[in-house]
Parts: C-alpha cells; sequence; structure tokens
C-alpha cells in the first residue's frame, strides 16, 4: 500500500491547498466566475465535492454504485455537470463543511482498500491509487480555476508528478476520443520538475518525444492554458499531434482553454 499511501498523502495535501484559497471567501467570492464558462468557485467547489461522494460510494457500496451508474445512462453527457449544478446553491459554509467530510472519509476509506481490489468506475474499475490519482488530478485542475478567477499564482509542487503521469498513460485514449489512430511506437516525455531534476517515461531512443515544463505539461492535459502559451515542445509527427489533443480526463473531448 506504499504507493496508494504516498498518492492520498499527495491528495490530502492538494485538497487543503485548495480550502486554503477558498475558505476565507465571502457570499460575493464564491460567486466568482471562473474560466470554466458558466461555472463560479461554487461550481468547482461543487463540483469536487459531487465527484468526491460518488467516488465514496464507488469504494463502499458497490451496488449503490450500479445504481449511479444506470442513472448516468440516462444523460451521459450532463450528468456530471447536473450534479455540481445542484450542489452549487448549497451555502458556501455548509458545502465547505461537507467537501471537508467527504473528502476526509473518502481518503481513510481509499487507505483501507485491500491490495487487487478494483473499484467500478464510469470507465474501467481501477485500484485505489489510480482513483487518488485521479482524484488528485481534478482537485489540482479544478483548483487551478479557482486561483485563476482569484488571480492568485499557486507553486508548483512535487504532485504534479502523478499528474503528468496519467497524462502520459492517457496517450492513446486521447487518439481513440478523437476518433484517430493509435500510434505504434512508443514516446519519449521528459519534462523539468519544480525542484530542478527530471521526470521521463518511455524509452530514451524513441524518435517521438515530448519535452518542458511538468506544470506546463500538467496544464496541458487537464487542458488549463491554450498549447501555445506553454512550454511544451514535440518531435516527431505523432507526437505533435497528441500535444493538440491530450486529456488526462475521462469522457468526450474538451473545448479546452
Amino acid at each position: 500500500m506504499a504507493r496508494a499511501e504516498a498518492v492520498i498523502a499527495d491528495l490530502r495535501a492538494e485538497s487543503d491547498t485548495l480550502d486554503e484559497l477558498v475558505r476565507g471567501l465571502d457570499d460575493a467570492g464564491w460567486q466568482c466566475a471562473t474560466p470554466a464558462p458558466g461555472w463560479t468557485i461554487a461550481h468547482q467547489i461543487a463540483h469536487l465535492w459531487w465527484t468526491d461522494r460518488v467516488s465514496l460510494v464507488a469504494v463502499t457500496d458497490e451496488l449503490g454504485f450500479a445504481e449511479i451508474l444506470k442513472e448516468a445512462a440516462t444523460n451521459p453527457t450532463g450528468f456530471v455537470d447536473a450534479g455540481a449544478e445542484q450542489l452549487a446553491t448549497t451555502p458556501p459554509a455548509e458545502m465547505l463543511a461537507g467537501w471537508r467530510r467527504t473528502r476526509s472519509r473518502l481518503h481513510d476509506e481509499l487507505l483501507a482498500v485491500v491490495d487487487g481490489r478494483k473499484l467500478p468506475w464510469f470507465g474501467p474499475p481501477m485500484s485505489a491509487p489510480s482513483m487518488a490519482t485521479a482524484r488528485l488530478m481534478e482537485t489540482w485542475a479544478h483548483g487551478l480555476d479557482v486561483a485563476d478567477a482569484l488571480g492568485v499564482k499557486r507553486a508548483a509542487t512535487a504532485r504534479l508528478r502523478s499528474i503528468a503521469h496519467i497524462g502520459v498513460r492517457t496517450r492513446d485514449f486521447a487518439f481513440t476520443v478523437h476518433g484517430l489512430a493509435v500510434p505504434t511506437d512508443l514516446f519519449h516525455v521528459e519534462l523539468s520538475a519544480p525542484d530542478g531534476s527530471t521526470w521521463s517515461w518511455g524509452p530514451d531512443d524513441a524518435h517521438q518525444r515530448v519535452t518542458g515544463s511538468a506544470e506546463d505539461f500538467c496544464m496541458l492535459v487537464t487542458q488549463r492554458r491554450p498549447r501555445a502559451e506553454l512550454d511544451v515542445t514535440a518531435v516527431g509527427d505523432d507526437a505533435a499531434v497528441w500535444l493538440t489533443i491530450a486529456q488526462a480526463f475521462a469522457g468526450p473531448p474538451g473545448p479546452g482553454r
């Protein structure tokens, strides 16, 4: 469980960092518009709260989660956003308290998942570390939306490594969801970490290569910044295409920023 413990610790820290951004907001602050069209800061936190609630059901009540899947099938493209819209009307203090309780319990339940167990989800079942990593990615990305709305520049941390890892692992999905053939060649991805070290994936001698800033790569795969603004470059035709379609999140292609 060492991997799970590490990523869940990162998830707790990322959640607490976002909590610090919003805990002092007044009612007007919670209604501040974020870069996501139609979403306020309240929507962003409501989305994280809703998804943590659903994740908790997946971990603790698989039959209950099967019912959620049935409901989602009736509105596959709007189900998640509808959940955020509903919870966004919650009074801010109640929302923040609910999110805190839910995420804390989710983190504890993920730590207790036995090795080898696969948790049900809207896509393929996943391990506890994978679910925690997905929650980390979403918390960081939606936290960036909140930070942008508040005009705050957040410090990059080593927690980005897990987010970058999802970005690399979802390469084939990005091609598939866009109706493109998945490249047969492996890519080499080499990123500059916040501490000046290097994180890398794939064979060193790969012809298709992506290099740049780890933080910028995470912004790219979560579609939080236009590629033209980011320090991420590609060598090879397939790698260049990937940087135009990369997405670390499930579901249909997003519009990006």
